[in-house]
């Protein structure tokens, strides 16, 4: 078992992500937590990493494809797009 998502960022609207991330973050439930140039989501659930993103950097989150986790964790990641870059794998 376990399923990893792996991802490189640019996010050149920090702010404008930061506060979007922190907005979604409060209405699903999830703690999250801003210092400097980083964002860590946390789901509170013992199989599923925190996502820490940085503003312009590589990271990675294990999530053993636990749900609704996963699948928030993709579609956080992939809203990076609209405020910088993001590349994306999973295995």
């Amino acid at each position: 078992m376990g399923h990893t998502v792996y991802y490189r960022t640019r996010v050149y609207r920090w702010e404008m992500f930061r506060r979007f991330v922190e907005r979604v973050a409060r209405g699903i439930g999830y703690q999250v937590k801003s210092q400097g140039d980083s964002l860590t989501l946390d789901p509170g659930h013992p199989l599923v990493e925190p996502l820490v993103i940085e503003k312009r950097g590589e990271g990675f989150a294990k999530t053993n494809l636990v749900e609704p986790h996963h699948s928030i964790y993709l579609l956080v990641l992939h809203s990076i797009a609209f405020f910088g870059s993001v590349e994306l794998w999973e295995d």
